[in-house]
Parts: structure tokens; C-alpha cells; sequence
């Protein structure tokens, strides 16, 4: 199930009516020549799979400038998802974290200043291989590499403060003329590989119990939770996991959760307000609840469904219930009433005296006596029943038919010179 469009970040089409503007104020003054973006590549990586957690490991980067002329300096970038970290630093770059955003996760860079000639039609590769760390979260990550003339930055998402590497610097070593394979291999300013460990994640779910009158509301709060140890990153632009809710009997929904979508009138499925669920997060999924009925204590089932999860090895919380206590139905005004009406309608006093108990004492001997009747009468046969609302215009990501988070858009990234996946995030706003 898609992230739902609406959820996007306002700062996206605000940035992009600025863009817009800019273009058309810089269309009606003449152009000005510029220097040619110098072609710059990133070769392949190779994808690291079945690591340990609290491991290192190590990979080579190669590089290429396919243009014409020498490039005097370049910056060299490579960002990892949290479960990874730089195992090793180095003196001519610096480190820092870009803290999750629009619907990109947080990232842990390096961002080297290479300080040497990269010749046209030469390959240049890392003096050693980057060495990376594995964390104990580590499970689905991925690495991405960038190259350009620029410096980057962190872009909207803010990060910590840049510390500078301590180790010696990180270099590059000329490894030969590029021939054609070399330049199929170096097709862009970026590459990424994933990067995955064998690890587990204990998806948990937890219910809750509430107790309400006919006619009250009462709130339903289902929680679910990444109890790891592993940080779990989902297909891009999907949610991490879908959260199944069937609404207890004897109660309708007044309001769900923004995150959920209505299959029907007492079933919801809830989606998450990321691709991705850190160690100890998750989501709450508040529903506003009325008592229609008194049918005693009433559950509602809660379950995953949709995507598997391989990863987690403990079914005992898989599972959990919305119970309400509705009280009994002692309300037996209604044969009461019955006989109260049969009462109003004798020609005795005692009999008009028990009509104050009916729905009507209108037509018994004494009016007065028939008519206070019917009040408690009325009182004692409230049923009520709201109209539960069906979604329709829920932010929920349990609905195969909604959509956003793009893939991991490293082209944007090479517009920066910087970190290149762009992806959208909805506020987690857990509100409706």
C-alpha cells in the first residue's frame, strides 16, 4: 500500500513555485555563456549482502571524467542508511548526519574534498577500499556514492554539525586509460548498492480495553512497534507494514485514523506514515469509538496483513484486540413501557398510576400521570447508532489505489554535487 500524495511536505510545491518564477524571470534577460559541467562517472558497485551486525566491511570506488578537459579537484560524497556508519575517517572529509525528511530517510555522510587532477579518459579508483561498519540495526541499508566539482550540502533536511575525519586522507590512484566497458561502467555522477545483514525485527501489536454507556464515545488506541533489534527499511514508496482493524459489535466508528482506510463499515487497514520503522518506533492508530448497543464486553480483532515478514520470528504479539465494556442490557423500560401503555389505557386509578411507567400514559384515567410516563418511557429506549464513516477522504496507506514515495532519485542528487536520493515524506501527523 502506496503513501498517500496528500501527506507530502507543502515545502515541495512551495520550492517548486519559487523554481518556476526564477525560470521565468531568467528567460527574459539574454544568456550568458557557460562553461561546460565536467562528465563525471561512478563505476558500479557491487551489492554486499549477508553481513553481520556489529561487522566491517570494505569496498573500492572507481571514478571517471569522460569530457575533454583535466578536472583540477573534485568532491567525492558517500552516504549510508542508519544501520551503517564510516568504520574509518578520513583528515579531508567530514562527517555528519542528514536527519530524516519529506519521506527520505536519515543518512549517514562523508563528504571528501579530493585535492588532485582527475585527467580526461582516466580511470582513478580509491587508494584502499572504503571501510564501513555494520550496526547491531543494521538489515536493509544501502550505500550511495556521488562525484562533482562542487561542494555539497545537506540540502532541506538539515543535519548535525560536520565533523572532520582524523585519519590519513582519503586518495585516488590512476588506473589506466578508460576503454569502452570502463565508460559503460561509469554511466553517471552517482552510484548505489544495497547493503543487507542478517538480522530480526519483532513487529509487535498491542489492543487496547475501554468502557462506555450507549450513547458515549469512547477512543480505541491500536499501537503497533518495532521492538528490533534490526531498523526496518520497506520498498520505497510503500508503507512497512499494514495494519488490520475490525471494528468491535455493538460500536461504529465516529472517526479512525488518519493512516487508515474503511473496507468496510466495521474493517480498517492502516498503513505507515514512512517506508521505513526505527528500532522502538511505529505508529499509534487512534479510532473514536460510539456505543451503539449494550451487548456486554465486545472485541475487535487486530492483525498484520499484506506484506511478509521473514524477518520476524515471534508471532505471539502478531496479534491483539479492541475490547469494550458496554454494560449489560439491563434496560427492560421496554416491556415495561408495553404494559405501562396497557396500564394508561384502564378506566381504574391504580392502573393510571402504573401507566407512569409506559411509553404513553396519554390515555389513561389521569393526563398528567400518562404524560410523565411517556418521558420515561422515551429515556429508556435510546439506541442511537452513528453512521460510521467509510474513509473516503483518509490519508490512510491501506488502499492499494493511493500513492507517493519515489525511489531513491539519485539523478537529483547529482544537480548538488551532493547525497542523491530524493524520495517525499508525509508529515507524521497521527492525527486524521
Amino acid at each position: 500500500m502506496r503513501i498517500t500524495p496528500s501527506r507530502s511536505r507543502i515545502l515541495r510545491g512551495g520550492t517548486a513555485a519559487v523554481a518556476a518564477a526564477a525560470l521565468v524571470a531568467l528567460g527574459a534577460v539574454p544568456a550568458l555563456a557557460a562553461d561546460p559541467e565536467p562528465d563525471l562517472g561512478v563505476g558500479t558497485i557491487a551489492p554486499v549482502k549477508g553481513l553481520q551486525p556489529e561487522s566491517s566491511f570494505s569496498t573500492p570506488l572507481t571514478f571517471l571524467n569522460k569530457g575533454e578537459a583535466e578536472v583540477p579537484e573534485v568532491w567525492v560524497t558517500y552516504a549510508v542508511s542508519p544501520g551503517l556508519k564510516a568504520d574509518e575517517t578520513y583528515k579531508n572529509c567530514t562527517y555528519y548526519t542528514v536527519t530524516s525528511h519529506d519521506e527520505m530517510p536519515a543518512s549517514n555522510v562523508a563528504s571528501c574534498k579530493i585535492d588532485q587532477p582527475l585527467k580526461p579518459g582516466v580511470v582513478y579508483g580509491t587508494a584502499e577500499p572504503v571501510s564501513l561498519k555494520a550496526l547491531d540495526s543494521a538489515f536493509r541499508d544501502d550505500l550511495r556514492v556521488t562525484v562533482g566539482v562542487d561542494e555539497p550540502g545537506p540540502g532541506d533536511g538539515g543535519s548535525t554539525e560536520p565533523v572532520p575525519g582524523t585519519g590519513d586522507p582519503l586518495t585516488l590512484v590512476e588506473k589506466g586509460p578508460a576503454s569502452d566497458a570502463d565508460r559503460t561502467n561509469h554511466p553517471e555522477p552517482y552510484a548505489g548498492a544495497d547493503v543487507t545483514a542478517a538480522n530480526t525485527a519483532d513487529f509487535a501489536l498491542t489492543g487496547d480495553e475501554r468502557k462506555g454507556k450507549v450513547g458515549a464515545e469512547v477512543t480505541a488506541t491500536v499501537k503497533f512497534a518495532n521492538k528490533g533489534p534490526a531498523r526496518v527499511q520497506g520498498a520505497r514508496d510503500r508503507s512497512v507494514t499494514t495494519v488490520d482493524i475490525r471494528i468491535p459489535e455493538g460500536t461504529s466508528v465516529v472517526k479512525p485514523h488518519g493512516f487508515c482506510d474503511a473496507v468496510t463499515k466495521t474493517h480498517y487497514r492502516c498503513g505507515t506514515s514512512q517506508s521505513w520503522v526505527d528500532v522502538n518506533g511505529g505508529e499509534s492508530y487512534p479510532f473514536v469509538l460510539r456505543v451503539d448497543k449494550a451487548v456486554g464486553r465486545t472485541t475487535g480483532e487486530v492483525s498484520f496483513t499484506g506484506q511478509e515478514r521473514p524477518f520476524d520470528r515471534n508471532a505471539e504479539n502478531d496479534t491483539a484486540q479492541i475490547v469494550i465494556d458496554t454494560g449489560k442490557d439491563e434496560d427492560t423500560s421496554g416491556s415495561s413501557g408495553s404494559s405501562g401503555g396497557t396500564g394508561g389505557s384502564s378506566s381504574t386509578g391504580g392502573a393510571g398510576t402504573a401507566g407512569s411507567t409506559g411509553t404513553t400514559g396519554s390515555t389513561g384515567t389521569t393526563g398528567t400521570t400518562g404524560s410523565s410516563g411517556g418521558s420515561a418511557g422515551t429515556g429508556g429506549s435510546t439506541t442511537g447508532g452513528a453512521t460510521p464513516q467509510t474513509g473516503g477522504n483518509l490519508a490512510a496507506t491501506g488502499s492499494d489505489s493511493t500513492g507517493p514515495l519515489i525511489g531513491m532519485a539519485a539523478a537529483a542528487v547529482a544537480a548538488g554535487g551532493g547525497i542523491l536520493w530524493a524520495v517525499r515524506r508525509r508529515s507524521a501527523a497521527h492525527g486524521s
